[in-house]
């Protein structure tokens, strides 16, 4: 059981704590990344401000939210409407490129060490980024992917084209660079076609998105085959140098990833616990002779490590 007392530093005194991160890098036989939503948020994936006033803005006049987390549960009275948010969501969260390249930073941190990825990210931005997908388990779904609401079967659909055809039915345009954008003087539909609202072609019951939000959340195939390999890693590595890497992982499941990784630091040997984390970086006391705590911007703290001497 872990005490309730935290390690916490201000962000001026985190040149030592870079540099020992650093060196942990350089020395680790694996690196196990643990990666939140604020990874992505660094990345400028956000989902209130300028962005959501861009792409949302009808929505928030109508209904009165101010975020796409709360636009995604508001209960629309029609499937049209439903999935000309979501269209947008999706699109600008899955298939646009994030604004900045924090992943892109971590991944050539990481890119000559043998690693893995547990996240509860669902943006894809690993991939994009160049990590190798057998190396990653999205544990919480996939933008990407729908699956049957019911779920009348353990199967998930790659759904990139038929969330292309949405966005560009309500009047929006996608360049070649797949941004998204409108035109000049357009005003976005609120609604799709009713041709193009998704069903199962199973039991034809309306299609919803591949993502944890309750007992309905699909566990397909792939998702049970990266479990496997994560599972497999842990058994390969628990005995070896590992650097558990906790990139921006809040409570909101901490189960997932920041209670295991705790735990895994305790009872490791040659575990080192790394927490990089935007006003929450921390460690329990039982644990913190083995952690390096770093509070601050993630995509700044990484720009730090590469520029730091070997």
């Amino acid at each position: 059981m872990f005490s309730k007392i935290w390690t916490k530093k201000s962000m001026n005194s985190y040149s030592g704590q870079i540099e020992k991160l650093k060196e942990e890098l350089e020395r680790a036989d694996a690196v196990l990344i643990g990666a939140g939503s604020g990874l992505s948020t660094s990345a400028g994936l956000t989902y209130t401000g300028e962005r959501f006033e861009q792409y949302f803005h009808d929505f928030s006049e109508k209904y009165h939210f101010n975020d796409m987390y709360s636009g995604g549960f508001y209960p629309y009275s029609t499937l049209e409407e439903h999935w000309a948010f979501w269209s947008r969501h999706v699109y600008i969260n899955r298939y646009m490129d994030a604004p900045k390249p924090v992943y892109n930073s971590l991944y050539e941190l990481v890119r000559d060490k043998d690693y893995f990825v547990l996240t509860t990210n669902v943006d894809h931005c690993f991939q994009k980024a160049g990590f190798d997908k057998h190396r990653l388990f999205y544990t919480q779904g996939d933008y990407g992917l729908f699956q049957c609401s019911e779920p009348c079967h353990p199967l998930t659909y790659e759904n990139e084209d038929l969330i292309r055809s949405m966005v560009q039915a309500q009047g929006f345009v996608i360049d070649e660079n797949g941004i998204l954008s409108l035109p000049e003087g357009v005003k976005p539909k609120m609604t799709i076609p009713s041709e193009l609202v998704p069903y199962c072609p199973i039991c034809h019951k309306p299609i919803s998105m591949n993502l944890r939000a309750d007992n309905t959340f699909v566990e397909d195939e792939g998702w049970h085959c990266a479990s496997k390999r994560y599972t497999e890693f842990l058994n390969r590595h628990q005995n070896l140098n590992v650097l558990l890497l906790e990139l921006a992982v809040g409570f909101n499941t901490p189960t997932i990833i920041k209670y295991n990784f705790w735990r895994m630091a305790q009872v490791w040997k040659g575990a080192t616990y790394a927490c990089l984390n935007y006003g929450e970086a921390f460690a329990p006391d039982e644990i913190k002779r083995k952690s390096i705590c770093i509070n601050g911007d993630i995509g700044a703290i990484l720009n730090q490590l590469k520029l730091q001497p070997t």
